[in-house]
């Protein structure tokens, strides 16, 4: 069984609600999401092999310069969500116990990559239940007003 953080899935669910929602939020939050899995991957990837404090945080610096400037291109422009897929990376390593350089389906990159996939699901599933829920609710109210 593939266990996907589910706090990784609520920080999906929150972007895609913070890119603006809809079919374009789900697709330009997944886009910021996988851009910001991306260059926290190659920031890992780039630190694999040292345990120098200075090297990370260099490497950190330059990661962070990347996702500012990745986010002046319109598609990928929410910094924020970026920022996102970051984190999840970074915390998917974190409650896995497995590095970035872990080869397969326990990859944390694939593994944030897929969860953010499914928190941008659970965002649009919930845009449509909250849009029934008042389509329901006016229905029930102008019944009410007819009676």
């Amino acid at each position: 069984m593939w266990k996907l953080p589910v706090w990784v899935l609520f920080l999906a669910w929150a972007s895609f609600f913070f890119v603006g929602s809809g079919l374009s939020g789900l697709l330009k939050s997944v886009a910021c999401n996988w851009t910001g899995i991306a260059i926290a991957t190659a920031t890992l990837l780039s630190v694999s092999h040292t345990s120098s404090a200075v090297l990370v945080a260099i490497a950190v610096g330059v990661g962070s310069f990347a996702m500012v400037q990745v986010s002046r291109l319109a598609w990928v422009s929410a910094a924020p969500a970026i920022v996102f897929g970051f984190a999840m990376t970074v915390g998917t390593i974190a409650a896995t116990g497995n590095s970035v350089t872990t080869v397969g389906v326990s990859n944390p990159a694939l593994i944030a990559a897929t969860t953010a996939l499914v928190g941008a699901g659970f965002g649009v599933a919930s845009q449509w239940g909250a849009a029934a829920l008042e389509t329901l609710t006016q229905s029930m109210v102008l019944r009410r007003a007819v009676q």
